[in-house]
């Protein structure tokens, strides 16, 4: 693979690694809501149960997926459309950050920053499908 394409690689590999560290908090707040094996039957019945944090972690962990389905597009379009502009390459090792505070300041119930982290990793996946397509389509 060319060098200056792996921070494409590297981030979606590290935004799926966001993912699965969402469960970490998650996770947490499942603990702390004493979570039974007989909450395996049906782990959403016990959201309840969980601290307010920990709901947060759970619409944190849910907001992943989402992130991550609109992201991974578009790093594997620049990826494969071999793009090498600056800008692309710095979103695709921004998203991943931002999307990683996200998590922290939504437990943390700092919406203004949560709301900054969001839209910058949103951006981040536009810039990411911009220079793609504007790769694939010769402009």
């Amino acid at each position: 693979m060319n060098a200056a394409l792996a921070p494409f690689a590297w981030s979606l590999l590290l935004a799926a690694g966001v993912v699965v560290f969402s469960t970490v908090p998650l996770g947490a707040a499942r603990s702390q809501a004493n979570f039974q094996m007989a909450d395996l039957a049906a782990p959403r019945a016990m959201f309840e149960r969980l601290p307010d944090w920990g709901k947060r972690a759970a619409w944190a962990h849910q907001n992943c997926f989402e992130a991550f389905t609109l992201h991974a597009p578009a790093a594997l379009l620049c990826l494969l459309a071999g793009v090498t502009s600056p800008l692309a390459l710095a979103a695709a090792w921004i998203h991943p950050a931002l999307r990683l505070a996200y998590i922290a300041v939504y437990v943390a119930n700092k919406p203004p920053l949560r709301g900054l982290c969001w839209a910058g990793g949103l951006v981040c996946t536009g810039v990411l499908y911009a220079e793609g397509l504007k790769a694939v389509l010769g402009g």
